[in-house]
């Protein structure tokens, strides 16, 4: 049994834009309670600002408090659930990658630091604009629920100022004279991206490397100062996650995990999996029942 992975038209009437969704969280809390009940995934890019409430938001198996001033960010694959401690307000939107760059065609989604790569935190503590980032979700939101002309094209340009927002003050910490050359950005990228398609059938270097057109070296050396990991790292924290995405979201059994993660042998999977997780798959699905 897969992880639920949830679509943009599940949360939409007849009369919204395409590939495109934005509400206060309240509501969406409302109208959607038998959609996000459970851990589920989506097929689109998502960010929450929290105005009000207290909770937890865990996202791949990191725990994240929620407080007012707290935004999220998701991209495709990675599964979430909320828990509320008391009740949340503030605004959520979503879109596909299409909407957002379709119009923006020199600008990828992946040039914003937060839906750059798996290893960036998915949230940010809003300092000092708390209040000017939440007027602009509200007008978001206006924009989406009225019917005015050229709507499609204020609220992909309202979505744009938002993010352009949100990456200063997500580096507004950071050195940025000091990143890496934008080759070593580019090739993170497409590591990333190879992983997701191949991590079951393929652990080792040479593979990504090879594919990539660099030694397993320089791979490395580019994995080693972008991340401060190393390739072996990066290939076996994706393999772990979707064992954990598997073990806790699915009914499979470990032995049908363990087979579709493509190891030889159940023996070999839980000697891997506690190696990189430090602990064995039984006890982490029974630690994670207990929850």
């Amino acid at each position: 049994m897969k992880i639920t992975v949830l679509n943009i038209d599940q949360f939409k009437n007849s009369k919204v834009l395409k590939d495109v969704y934005v509400n206060t969280f309240s509501q969406h809390i409302n109208l959607n309670q038998d959609l996000i009940n459970k851990p589920h995934s989506h097929n689109f890019y998502l960010c929450v600002l929290f105005s009000e409430g207290t909770g937890t938001h865990e996202i791949d198996f990191n725990s994240y408090s929620i407080n007012p001033g707290k935004v999220f960010f998701l991209k495709p694959g990675q599964t979430h659930f909320w828990k509320f401690d008391t009740e949340p307000k503030g605004f959520i939107f979503f879109h596909s990658q299409e909407f957002y760059e379709m119009t923006f065609v020199n600008h990828r989604l992946t040039n914003f630091p937060f839906f750059y790569s798996y290893q960036n935190p998915p949230v940010i503590s809003l300092k000092s604009n708390h209040h000017d980032l939440q007027k602009k979700f509200k007008d978001l939101y206006q924009e989406y629920v009225d019917s005015e002309i050229f709507r499609n094209l204020k609220i992909v340009n309202i979505i744009n100022d938002i993010y352009i927002d949100l990456t200063r003050e997500y580096t507004s910490d950071l050195d940025l004279s000091n990143n890496s050359h934008s080759s070593y950005l580019h090739i993170i990228e497409n590591f990333e991206h190879l992983l997701d398609q191949s991590y079951d059938k393929q652990k080792l270097p040479k593979f990504y490397a090879d594919k990539l057109n660099i030694s397993t070296k320089h791979l490395n050396r580019v994995v080693k100062e972008t991340i401060n990991k190393t390739t072996n790292q990066m290939i076996s924290d994706r393999v772990i996650l979707e064992a954990k995405r598997l073990i806790v979201h699915s009914n499979s059994s470990l032995s049908n995990i363990s087979e579709t993660l493509e190891f030889s042998d159940y023996a070999y999977f839980s000697k891997y999996f506690k190696s990189k997780a430090g602990i064995t798959p039984t006890n982490f699905k029974k630690k994670y029942s207990q929850k």
